[in-house]
């Protein structure tokens, strides 16, 4: 499936199991806000299992994606956030490391060869305190959600203003 829009905001995870369920919480949280807080017209928001394919698939065209993943890091500090960016240069950011057995970095080296990365994407990672079944985040990670919806909130914003055309200069 491809995706033409401009934006694309992807939650990563699966919420029955507990702290990898925080990318489907941020997307849900940005689909529940009003609107003082609309996103721009094209912007997509979608929840994916971490599956490479359908990765792909999401932010095949997209100017900017915009991924929230759960993350295992050694040594873990449940509820701490990296922001990783990557521009178009194909190679999958070091650190922390998805919580899914095929991670983001093979969705981006596969997206590179293909020719099907996006303009910009940015990762938000989360290093999570519990991945066992059941349902709920740990009060580490649910304290990062409000942030995490203001966090790409700004990236859209940012995005927005750096691809704006620039207005004529006032010739008077």
């Amino acid at each position: 499936m491809t995706v033409a829009a401009r934006i694309v905001v992807i939650g990563v995870g699966n919420e029955f199991r507990h702290d990898d369920g925080v990318g489907w919480a941020v997307i849900e949280r940005l689909r529940g806000r009003g609107a003082e807080h609309r996103l721009p017209s094209g912007t997509v928001l979608e929840t994916c299992d971490g599956d490479p394919g359908r990765l792909l698939g999401l932010w095949e065209g997209a100017e900017l994606a915009v991924v929230v993943d759960a993350a295992r890091n050694e040594p873990s500090r449940p509820g701490r956030v990296h922001r990783l960016v990557l521009d178009g240069t194909g190679q999958a950011p070091a650190g922390a490391t998805s919580s899914h057995g095929l991670g983001l970095g093979e969705a981006v080296e596969l997206s590179s060869v293909l020719g099907r990365l996006p303009g910009r994407l940015v990762v938000y990672a989360v290093e999570g305190a519990d991945a066992t079944f059941g349902t709920g985040l740990s009060s580490e990670v649910e304290a990062q959600v409000g942030v995490l919806v203001q966090e790409v909130e700004n990236e859209i914003e940012r995005h927005g203003a750096d691809t704006a055309p620039a207005r004529p200069r006032d010739a008077s």
